[in-house]
């Protein structure tokens, strides 16, 4: 679409909504800035937008501005059931998301992964195999760099490594990434989607415009994504680290294979992985699938496999402290998140659980905790305590603290835990009870750890 001139609405001035104003701008867009909060609760937010002609609306709702619109961006956080997108809509306006925008206006081939889990790990592995290969990569989206702010610097032979949401293809339109990976599919965001059928649309639709030129990645061990690979139109590669699979990636006798075309190639041993656990593995297969679609060389993968070091607040050990080991892992945001980072566990553990309520189920949490011969204590924080010691107790784990605070749960798994344990923080919920993301509560415990004496 050809912004010049438009009359353009950019609901929402955290970072993506930002970036999409500065790139509307770049491009000749009328446009005009909004969110329910005031240019004072916003303050530094909004430097990015200095000196840009634009209109700033704060502190007023968006359906009062909608008139004379041609086109809406909403950010990620504003459902496409909004009043005011719906509104949107009857009257004829385009509504988008950032995400789309930006795809519209962005250059270079783009890669795209989505799924409940294994995200942010796998398109941080993909750019820094990208970039080992010589290219230039820009690693955008859902991980928090806008891609607006790509698209503004982005050419034609660079490389984009998108992260996407269920949340940003609610508002996809054109959307259609070259090569795109769907990790796994489990019970997630069912405030905002209401269903598993829904939420699992909104993931497939990040297929929906590619064409036989295309590759579609699937997890061929993930139950969530049966047969689902038969309702894309693009060349599908599966992998796996439990079978071979017809073309993609799998593992035998201990060794990574990637088979395309009829050709098996060898790429490095399991063990040669850097980040630890076997769902680490699932995301090195499927990475190894997207470069190799995107004719990478085996010998930049195998490189990149065994020096990638993994990404902030994803089992990221803090230090070691009068022999207990303590790991951040607030981006376990959901149970199957924290599930992963069990089962990663090699020594007795106490895990530190608790946040903001996504409606979801914690039972096959609670069963796996059960069974887990590491996990030895739960301090239970936030919203959901209540919820998670109910579904803890009714599957037979009892040994259960609350805490009131982050810092006070990290007490008490200190006095919890001896010498060779592990402190592990996996909340299995998102953070808004308590904190802004994930990521400043991934902070707050690393800067509470490091101040134990």
């Amino acid at each position: 679409m050809n912004y010049e001139n438009k009359k353009v609405l950019v609901v929402g001035m955290a970072r993506s909504g930002v970036a999409a104003a500065q790139l509307l701008r770049a491009y000749g867009a009328e446009v005009t800035v909004n969110d329910s909060k005031s240019e004072e609760e916003l303050g530094s937010q909004l430097r990015p937008l200095e000196g840009l002609q634009l209109t700033r609306r704060f502190g007023c709702p968006a359906m009062d501005l909608l008139e004379g619109m041609d086109v809406l961006v909403i950010s990620p956080g504003i459902p496409d059931t909004a009043p005011f997108v719906v509104r949107a809509k009857e009257a004829g306006i385009y509504v988008i998301g950032e995400l789309e925008l930006a795809a519209q206006l962005s250059k270079g081939t783009l890669t795209a992964v989505s799924g409940t889990n294994g995200k942010t790990t796998t398109v941080s592995l993909l750019g820094e195999i990208f970039a080992n290969s010589g290219k230039v990569t820009h690693v955008v989206g859902n991980i928090g760099y806008p891609f607006s702010l790509a698209a503004l610097v982005s050419k034609e032979d660079d490389v984009v490594v998108c992260e996407v949401s269920s949340f940003q293809m609610e508002t996809a339109d054109t959307f259609h990434p070259h090569v795109a990976l769907l990790t796994n599919i489990t019970e997630d965001h069912l405030n905002r989607h209401g269903t598993m059928e829904v939420y699992t649309a909104m993931k497939m639709r990040m297929f929906a415009n590619q064409t036989a030129n295309d590759y579609a990645v699937f997890n061929a061990d993930d139950p969530g994504l049966e047969g689902l690979a038969a309702q894309v139109r693009s060349h599908v590669l599966q992998f796996s680290r439990k079978t071979e699979v017809k073309e993609g990636a799998f593992v035998r006798d201990g060794q990574i294979i990637i088979r395309m075309n009829g050709t098996e190639r060898k790429v490095c041993g399991t063990e040669e992985i850097y980040i630890p656990g076997p769902h680490n593995l699932e995301n090195a297969l499927g990475a190894v699938c997207v470069a190799a679609a995107m004719k990478v060389p085996v010998p930049v993968i195998r490189h990149s496999l065994r020096t990638f070091r993994g990404v902030e607040h994803r089992i990221e050990r803090v230090r070691e402290l009068e022999g207990i080991t303590y790991i951040n892992d607030s981006k376990g945001t959901n149970t199957d998140s924290t599930i992963k980072a069990v089962q990663t566990m090699t020594a007795p553990t106490v895990i530190i659980l608790g946040g903001y309520d996504k409606h979801t189920s914690f039972e096959p949490l609670s069963r796996e905790m059960r069974q887990s011969p590491m996990i030895r204590k739960a301090i239970l924080i936030g919203e959901t305590a209540d919820l998670i010691r109910t579904s803890l107790e009714r599957n037979g784990f009892t040994n259960i603290e609350y805490a009131g605070s982050l810092g006070e749960a990290v007490q008490k798994a200190r006095a919890s835990a001896e010498g060779g344990w592990n402190v592990l923080l996996s909340p299995a919920c998102a953070s808004f009870d308590m904190f802004k993301d994930y990521e400043e509560r991934g902070r707050v415990f690393k800067e509470i750890v490091n101040g134990l004496k």
